[in-house]
């Protein structure tokens, strides 16, 4: 005679787990894929949380600001940024002493800038998603 491979309590173990990993698969199947944020082009308005981060060199330490959106579609070819709804995270590029004093007074706070240009984020020292290199902060009336 031999012995059954799994005993009772083995094979309830073995149940029980099964029943616990089936229901979280099939939620997972069940779930509708995220749907592609609204575009963005050129000359419309971006609104979202400022953040400033730190960035640069050591010696030189620059100010990085990000701007925290609802995802977003960039036009093409950049599209989504190989996300699956597109970006969230917004770097603003200064030019200027002038802008990065402007965006000072914003830090924390809700900002509205319209956008001239955008692209998806490609080098390795950008931290957001995505980079707008041309911007101007649109101001309530």
């Amino acid at each position: 005679m031999t012995k059954p491979r799994f005993g009772r309590r083995s094979r309830f173990a073995l149940i029980m787990a099964a029943a616990l990993i089936a229901p979280s698969a099939w939620a997972q199947q069940a779930e509708p894929a995220p749907k592609p944020g609204k575009p963005i082009n050129a000359g419309d308005v971006l609104s979202g949380e400022l953040n400033a981060m730190k960035g640069g060199k050591r010696s030189k330490r620059a100010a990085t600001y990000q701007i925290t959106s609802e995802p977003r579609r960039l036009p093409p070819p950049n599209g989504l940024c190989n996300l699956e709804t597109g970006p969230e995270t917004f770097q603003l590029v200064t030019t200027s002493d002038a802008q990065a004093a402007q965006l000072k007074n914003f830090i924390g706070k809700e900002i509205s800038v319209k956008v001239d240009e955008v692209a998806c984020a490609q080098d390795a020292g950008q931290i957001s998603e995505a980079v707008i290199t041309k911007w101007s902060v649109v101001t309530k009336h």
